[in-house]
């Protein structure tokens, strides 16, 4: 008897409008994929976004005070830092590439 080999992919069948079909195939072309890879990444993309911000962060009571007595410290300041973020920003310096 033959062994059923596991399925690898699945198909999934959406509905919609011809305006979206454009829209994805549009920006398909441009990135030079397919409407498949397209809306796979995509798709792939918002799910891992979603499941990312439910993640859970999970400490005992001795380590959660530990931390929340760290975060009612004042910021240790580090000049270098400070520096950086006192320049201005390219856009904002007038600051042209050289062609």
């Amino acid at each position: 008897m033959a062994a059923t080999a596991e399925r690898k992919e699945y198909p999934i069948s959406m509905r919609l409008p011809e305006a979206d079909v454009a829209m994805i195939d549009r920006a398909a072309s441009l990135r030079g994929r397919s409407r498949t890879d397209f809306v796979r990444d995509a798709a792939v993309r918002a799910a891992e976004e979603i499941v990312m911000e439910q993640g859970l962060i999970r400490m005992t009571p001795e380590g959660f005070a530990d931390f929340m007595e760290i975060l009612s410290h004042p910021p240790t300041i580090i000049p270098e830092i400070v520096e950086v973020l006192k320049r201005p920003a390219p856009w904002e310096s007038g600051y042209e590439p050289k062609r």
